[in-house]
C-alpha cells in the first residue's frame, strides 16, 4: 500500500528535486525518506535501492531533456537545428544540475531511462542527417558533439570559465559556430 501518498513516480520527482537542490551524490534512501516524513524501509515498498532510485531520475531526465529538445528542434534544419538543440542541452544542465548528472549514469539498455537517452541519438542523428552525414560518419559525429556539449556544460558548472574577461556565452556561440563549420566540411575517412 502507498504510504503518505508514496508512488515510484512521486519519489522519483522528488529526487529529482532534491537533486537540483543539494546535489545527485547527497540523494539517498534517508534523505528522501526524511522528505516524506516517513522511515526509509517505508521506500523500499517502491524502490529497490539508491542506485534504482538514480537510474529512475536519470529516466526523468532524460524525457524531461528529450521533450525541450524536441520542441526546440521543431521546424528547424542545419545549423538552425545544431544551435537549438544545443541551447536546450545547456539550459537543462543549468536549471537542473542535478538531474543532468543523473543522465551521467550508466544504464542498461533495457531500461526505460535508455530508451529516453535513444530519443537523444535519434535526434542528433536526424540533425546530422541535415549536413548529409551517413554511418559511420554520424556515430563519430554524435560522439564529437556530446563530448563538446557535455564537456562545454561540466568545465562551465565547476567554475573552469570564470577567470577570463571573454564571456562563457559568447565562447559557446563561437563553439557552436565551429562545430557547423566542421559538420559542414566533415572530412573522408
Amino acid at each position: 500500500m502507498a504510504r503518505a501518498g508514496l508512488t515510484p513516480e512521486r519519489l522519483t520527482l522528488a529526487a529529482a528535486e532534491l537533486a537540483d537542490e543539494v546535489g545527485l551524490e547527497n540523494v539517498t534512501i534517508s534523505a528522501l525518506a526524511r522528505l516524506f516524513g516517513v522511515k526509509d524501509a517505508s521506500l523500499y515498498f517502491h524502490l529497490k535501492n539508491v542506485q534504482d532510485l538514480r537510474i529512475r531520475v536519470a529516466g526523468l531526465a532524460l524525457a524531461e531533456l528529450a521533450d525541450q529538445v524536441a520542441d526546440a528542434l521543431a521546424g528547424r534544419a542545419g545549423k538552425d537545428a545544431l544551435v537549438a538543440f544545443a541551447n536546450a542541452y545547456r539550459d537543462y544542465a543549468k536549471r537542473h544540475p542535478g538531474r543532468y548528472a543523473a543522465m551521467q549514469v550508466d544504464l542498461d539498455p533495457e531500461t526505460a531511462a535508455a530508451s529516453a537517452a535513444r530519443r537523444h541519438s535519434e535526434m542528433t542523428r536526424a540533425i546530422l542527417r541535415g549536413y548529409q552525414l551517413s554511418e559511420p560518419d554520424q556515430t563519430d559525429a554524435i560522439r564529437m558533439l556530446h563530448s563538446t556539449f557535455h564537456g562545454y556544460v561540466s568545465l562551465e558548472r565547476t567554475g573552469g570559465f570564470r577567470h577570463h574577461p571573454r564571456t562563457a556565452d559568447v565562447s559557446w556561440s563561437r563553439a557552436l559556430d565551429a562545430l557547423d563549420a566542421v559538420l559542414r566540411n566533415w572530412p573522408p575517412e
